[in-house]
């Protein structure tokens, strides 16, 4: 008798193990497990759906068709239409107007994408689509067309905010950049040259890609999805149609996609977003310093064991830095306890920062380790925009 059930459990596991592998190589999206969205408040009743963080190692496989990211993820993609009156001399100036005209009712356009981030009408774009402009217009992918409001910008990301006056609108849900992989496949989805919503395939072909020169904070992922003029301030998708970047740039000789484009993470697009949304602006941590990367000539000079962290090169006056006694030529090894690897990340993790906050910053001072409080300064404003 135990003999038979011994028989029976061992074919019944036998062919549910097979059926395990057929599903799994057949079939690998019916044993997907959906992951749980959370709500993250914003301001008011605004709050954005994101996906929980995912537990240690857990990764979710591409599919074979990616239809239904692009079903999921389109709706939420806009067009942002904007005007901008072009002022070309003194308006009253009889001395201009005689030479070129009267020329106050010319008006440029300017051509971008937006993702809706809530359902109450918040959408986050590009800084560079809509900087300066007189009029903001937003066209749904369901063909309705309204007049927007910046909420905020901060060109510094080169990220911005806009509400529409709508209600229950088809708000995407946001991914986790951080769970990104070099090979992952993304597509990024936009309105190309005005052609109308245009969805395309790439891969992440790099991460934390920095020192472009395009931001003042760059932490971009790179993609070699294609990515044209208009799809700027689109959204980049993962194969779940999960918000995972806001499509910003791209590397290009002729001004056409040559394969390599960039996204800010939507880690930083969220943090933007609140600060936007609650106080209009954006508030970062500042130290006052000059710093640049140790270079290995850098490190022979200081007598450094290895070309690592981050050397300050000046200490500007009265700034928070100068009143913790940091000094020119302090290597910066660690912000409370979190290792600087380079300058664009030292000033990422700086901005970080809240004003008024006490950091821990490690320093290399003539090969003696120092340890420094300094208290955290507010960012000033940036006197021009990036771009």
């Amino acid at each position: 008798m135990l003999r038979r059930l011994w028989l029976l459990f061992a074919q019944a596991t036998t062919v549910g193990l097979a059926a395990l592998f057929i599903v799994a190589t057949l079939r690998p999206e019916w044993l997907r497990r959906t992951p749980s969205v959370v709500s993250t408040p914003l301001a008011g009743d605004a709050a954005i759906q994101q996906v929980a963080l995912p537990e240690p190692g857990e990764r979710v496989a591409a599919v074979q068709s990616y239809a239904e990211a692009a079903r999921r993820a389109m709706p939420a993609v806009v067009s942002v239409y904007t005007t901008k009156e072009l002022r070309r001399g003194p308006a009253d100036d009889p001395l201009f107007e005689r030479f070129f005209g009267n020329r106050g009712g010319e008006r440029s356009f300017n051509l971008g994408s937006g993702v809706i981030a809530t359902t109450d009408g918040y959408i986050v774009t590009n800084n560079h689509v809509v900087e300066a402009a007189d009029q903001i217009s937003v066209k749904l992918a369901d063909g309705r067309e309204v007049e927007a409001q910046a909420v905020g910008a901060d060109p510094e990301t080169d990220l911005a905010v806009l509400k529409v006056p709508l209600a229950d609108l088809p708000a995407i849900t946001f991914g986790r950049a951080e769970n990104l992989k070099v090979g992952d496949v993304v597509l990024a989805i936009g309105n190309p040259f005005d052609v109308g919503q245009t969805v395309t395939m790439g891969i992440v072909s790099a991460l934390g890609r920095n020192d472009l020169g395009i931001n003042r904070y760059e932490n971009f992922i790179q993609t070699d999805a294609a990515i044209n003029q208009g799809n700027s301030g689109g959204a980049l998708v993962d194969t779940q149609g999960r918000l995972v970047g806001i499509n910003s740039a791209i590397y290009s000789r002729t001004g056409g996609s040559i394969g390599i484009g960039f996204a800010i993470p939507a880690s930083i697009v969220t943090q933007v977003m609140e600060q936007l949304i609650r106080t209009g602006k954006v508030t970062r941590g500042y130290f006052g310093i000059e710093p640049g990367d140790v270079t290995p000539e850098l490190a022979e000079l200081l007598k450094l064991a290895q070309a690592k962290g981050v050397v300050v090169r000046g200490v500007q006056r009265g700034a928070p830095a100068a009143k913790a006694g940091m000094e020119p030529l302090d290597v910066i090894l660690t912000i409370n306890g979190q290792p600087v690897v380079n300058t664009p990340g030292l000033l990422a993790q700086i901005a970080q920062l809240a004003p008024g906050s006490v950091a821990k910053v490690r320093v290399l001072r003539k090969g003696a380790e120092l340890e420094l409080d300094v208290t955290v300064g507010e960012r000033p404003p940036p006197r021009t925009a990036q771009r």
